[in-house]
């Protein structure tokens, strides 16, 4: 079984926090354009996002592959929404639920990197 580096880890950390990020600032643009007539509810496309990391591993050498590039959230209109008469289809409870779920998402990203930085800092200490 392949060892989990520490890098690996505060990676994919980063990454969580990023998109928790994305979701937060998609749910908050939706719910700033309630009132637009025509607007179209947004989200972050977890599979795009996915897709666009895969894709953007390259081979620069036959011994490694290119690093992926951080800023490829993704996102989309929403499809099944119901539109009101003016054309928009923001349903308030739902841009709160995304925006609650992305609090978790990053609130429980942050509470592990604080473990592991605390962790560093007691080997840190430990010394003295």
């Amino acid at each position: 079984m392949p060892e989990i580096s520490d890098a690996a880890i505060l990676a994919a950390l980063g990454r969580q926090l990023n998109h928790a990020v994305a979701k937060q600032t998609v749910a908050a643009s939706n719910l700033a354009n309630l009132d637009t007539p025509g607007y179209r509810t947004q989200d972050v496309s977890f599979d795009d996002a996915l897709e666009n990391q895969l894709g953007a591993l390259r081979r620069t050498s036959d011994k490694h592959l290119g690093r992926p590039d951080p800023d490829t959230e993704q996102t989309g209109d929403v499809e099944g929404l119901q539109s009101r008469r003016d054309g928009n289809n923001v349903q308030v409870d739902r841009e709160l639920l995304a925006m609650t779920r992305a609090s978790g998402d990053f609130s429980r990203a942050q509470t592990a990197l604080t473990a592991k930085f605390r962790l560093v800092r007691y080997a840190i200490n430990e010394g003295r």
